[in-house]
């Protein structure tokens, strides 16, 4: 890996010497004194990091837009978004300036725009992948680190090099032989088909297609694919429980910055949305979060039942196409926003509250030429399941050479 050029997402990971914005004016020049864990791995592994990539304030939605950098723009169609929250990490990789990026996912925030610009995005296990060493987990276990890619192996490449404990961790799944896995073609594998958009706001035709083509396509590879019923989740609770977790993750980080700084945070230094989360942030109970985590656990163990029957989840990745610029902006009503954002979190929020692995896999473009992804999500420490049958999807439908048109 001597030399690759590489580049950061602007959020939630230090580089020293280096300012993370995390996407926000009242960070705009905070300076890492130290080097993430994550970053001294990447640089063991001889990475050359050059750059950061652009991220939306706090990672809060599924499009990468901001008052302090503007619009991220999709290199399949530029009036569209490249995705949320590294949205800056999808289009460089889409637009062939890097081969690979780091990414960062709280709730799809790796696989959403893995399936806006025609990427591999794998969001890990709770825990495989370090966070520290400041915060061992980000958002209570919501967030975690890893890359998009355009193929397979070069995800499972970085994941080998970054996988492991930290000092300080108590949470690990299995590491794995991940670049073994690329050579072990997964056989009859039991697949749960789910495609129903839990918050009820329907899923895109084309989503839909998307799915039903993978199954079809795995069916072709011997695995057996049948519906199944996530009734039994408690997703809505679920969803809930995580807006008071993100809020009162981004009120703790704006205070450690008002700390350091001497001086409170101003109103006109955020986005109105996000400025909203925190102020009611402040009136959130220690028992509201204990019940987050609660019911978080709960909806991990309907997911784990589920999981002793079947081998892997396969779903949409989103429930809508790429959005236009503008209708997933933190800078509208509240209202606005909240119709569109549940159409990009629908099926890939749910693994980051349980802590499970997922991947978004390009495997589907739509009529008018879009990259559309589908989700597989495994049982806790998964990956290496989940790499095997990426590798072996990559072999039958091969994506590397579906470029955007303006790139040939």
């Amino acid at each position: 890996m001597s030399g690759v050029p590489f580049a950061l997402k602007d959020l939630g990971i230090a580089l020293k010497g280096t300012v993370t914005t995390n996407g926000c004016a009242f960070f705009k020049d905070a300076v890492a004194d130290h080097d993430s864990t994550l970053v001294q791995r990447y640089q063991a592994a001889g990475l050359n990091i050059f750059a950061k990539l652009a991220s939306p304030e706090f990672g809060q939605t599924g499009t990468t837009e901001s008052r302090l950098f503007g619009a991220t723009r999709n290199p399949w169609d530029l009036e569209r978004s490249s995705g949320g929250s590294s949205g800056g990490a999808s289009a460089a990789v889409a637009a062939g300036v890097l081969p690979v990026a780091h990414a960062s996912d709280g709730g799809g925030s790796i696989r959403i725009p893995a399936s806006h610009c025609g990427l591999f995005g794998l969001k890990p296990s709770r825990g495989l992948i370090p966070m520290g060493p400041k915060s061992l987990e980000g958002w209570l276990g919501l967030s975690a680190h890893n890359v998009i890619s355009r193929s397979v192996r070069d995800t499972a490449l970085l994941m080998q090099l970054s996988q492991g404990a930290e000092a300080g961790a108590r949470t690990l799944p299995p590491t794995s032989d991940l670049l073994a896995a690329l050579e072990q073609a997964p056989r009859g594998l039991k697949i749960g088909l789910f495609q129903t958009n839990l918050f009820g706001a329907g899923v895109h035709a084309e989503c839909l297609a998307a799915s039903s083509k993978a199954a079809t396509l795995c069916a072709g590879l011997g695995h057996h694919v049948e519906p199944i019923d996530l009734s039994a989740l408690p997703f809505l609770e679920m969803a809930g429980s995580m807006g008071v977790v993100t809020a009162s993750g981004m009120l703790y980080t704006v205070r450690e910055r008002e700390k350091a700084i001497g001086r409170e945070a101003r109103e006109d230094e955020f986005e109105p949305i996000d400025w909203q989360s925190l102020q009611k942030a402040k009136s959130y109970t220690a028992e509201q979060i204990l019940k987050a985590r609660s019911v978080f656990d709960r909806g991990g163990r309907v997911l784990d039942e589920l999981f002793a029957r079947y081998d892997l989840i396969l779903s949409p990745t989103t429930a809508a196409l790429p959005p236009k610029l503008g209708a997933l902006s933190l800078d509208q009503p509240f209202e606005a926003f909240a119709r569109n954002a549940v159409q990009a979190s629908a099926f890939t929020s749910m693994f980051n509250m349980t802590g499970l692995p997922a991947m978004s896999v390009p495997l589907h473009w739509s009529a008018e030429g879009l990259p559309i992804g589908v989700q597989f999500a495994a049982p806790y420490g998964g990956e290496a399941r989940l790499i095997a049958l990426a590798a072996q999807l990559e072999k039958a439908a091969p994506w590397a050479d579906r470029r955007p048109p303006r790139l040939g």
